[in-house]
């Protein structure tokens, strides 16, 4: 196992974790709109990601002529749209899989 594969799974375990107690905040205050709120909550990292590589672009890269910005930016924002995706779906999944087993342990009596 290499070492992108483990911080992979600790991205996608990280991602689970904040969406399964933002979720059971969430419930917590009787708010059972939480589809697109566990989707929204860690899908947020692809726009810091997109935000960061703007800061990188003004700060550290030297990139001459509108060209190579104009590329950068594209790859850049198709990369975030795909890591906020990839961790969204992730949240997603993970809160539905926590509200099926809370409240499958639910007895009604």
């Amino acid at each position: 196992m290499g070492f992108l594969m483990a911080v992979l799974l600790i991205l996608v375990a990280t991602c689970a974790q904040v969406s399964m107690v933002m979720c059971y905040l969430q419930l917590c205050v009787e708010d059972h709109r939480w589809w697109w709120k566990s989707f929204a909550n860690t899908a947020s990292a692809g726009f810091y990601l997109f935000l960061y590589s703007l800061w990188f672009l003004s700060s550290k890269l030297e990139l001459v002529g509108v060209l190579p910005v104009v590329v950068y930016l594209t790859y850049m924002s198709m990369i975030s749209i795909a890591f906020g995706l990839m961790c969204g779906t992730v949240g997603y999944l993970s809160c539905f899989w926590f509200t099926r087993k809370i409240y499958g342990a639910v007895k009604v009596d």
